[in-house]
């Protein structure tokens, strides 16, 4: 309904652009170039490729914005008005936005939905205590990190450094609960069990097999797990990215498994909490800076 909004044509070399950003090639309904796109969760958009001005502020303005105009929005969808394109393509936002954000944004997940995050365009500079770690090269417009090593309690874990780089690492914030190679979640698991031990496991949730039943504790120490990324950047996953709670009597250790070591492993948005996490898309790497929000 927007009186600047134009339909791109299957013709355009526009249209052309579809298969890097999306994966799938372009479709053609009645002259207009259609997109079609799934995500990792089965959840799928259908719809018409199109053009318009985008407003982010009163002072910041893109003119010729390329976006998709969902017409089938299936999957994990519900309540949701839409998905902004942050990665590396052309088409994302970042990529648009280039020359008036320098391509950098950042972010902060709170740690519970009482609490405020943000997300942030350009190098605003609040997180100048961030340690960077540069990308790794995974394919098409994610990002993807080097997993060097991981520790528990400040001990390193014993695992082969070809597990990590077998599997290969993405960070991703739509992604809840990291994925890690089987070989390295089992050494991580019997590491942390280790030093919980005088707290009583309880029956596993879903996709957790450790889970502790806190509910005679009044206090609770736990070992701190840390990570080693490329250029020996060490970051510690903060208190909150550590456990997934199911109320008080059922604690679980917030990491999951992959089918097998060769599947990518995924850094999940739990292990991001109160991070401001910073992607500096022209230097090609990421940062991490603890105490971004609460």
């Amino acid at each position: 309904m927007s009186t600047t909004y134009t339909n791109i044509s299957c013709t355009s070399t526009e249209c052309s652009w579809l298969p890097s950003a999306t994966g799938y090639l372009p479709g053609c309904v009645s002259s207009t170039c259609a997109y079609a796109i799934q995500y990792g969760d089965r959840s799928f958009s259908v719809g018409y490729f199109g053009k318009d001005k985008l407003t982010i502020t009163s002072e910041d303005t893109i003119n010729d914005f390329y976006f998709g105009c969902g017409q089938d929005n299936e999957g994990l969808f519900r309540g949701v008005a839409g998905l902004l394109g942050l990665g590396q393509d052309k088409l994302s936002l970042v990529s648009q936005a280039a020359g008036k954000y320098g391509k950098v944004f950042s972010y902060c997940l709170p740690s519970q939905s009482s609490s405020v995050g943000y997300l942030t365009f350009g190098n605003d500079g609040t997180a100048s205590n961030a340690k960077y770690t540069p990308f790794s090269t995974v394919g098409n417009s994610l990002y993807g990190l080097e997993l060097l090593a991981m520790y528990v309690g400040g001990t390193k874990l014993t695992i082969s450094p070809m597990v990590f780089k077998t599997s290969g690492m993405i960070i991703d914030s739509g992604t809840v609960i990291t994925r890690l190679p089987p070989t390295a979640y089992s050494a991580l698991r019997d590491a942390f069990r280790a030093g919980m031990s005088k707290y009583p496991l309880t029956n596993p949730l879903d996709i957790f097999d450790t889970c502790y039943d806190l509910s005679n504790f009044r206090r609770v120490r736990f070992p701190k797990i840390g990570v080693l990324w490329g250029g020996d950047t060490y970051v510690d996953v903060p208190a909150s990215g550590t456990f997934y709670v199911n109320g008080i009597s059922q604690v679980c250790l917030a990491f999951t498994p992959n089918g097998d070591d060769s599947s990518i492993g995924i850094w999940g948005n739990t292990q991001q909490k109160t991070q401001v996490i910073v992607y500096d898309v022209g230097a090609r790497k990421i940062g991490f800076a603890s105490g971004g929000c609460a």
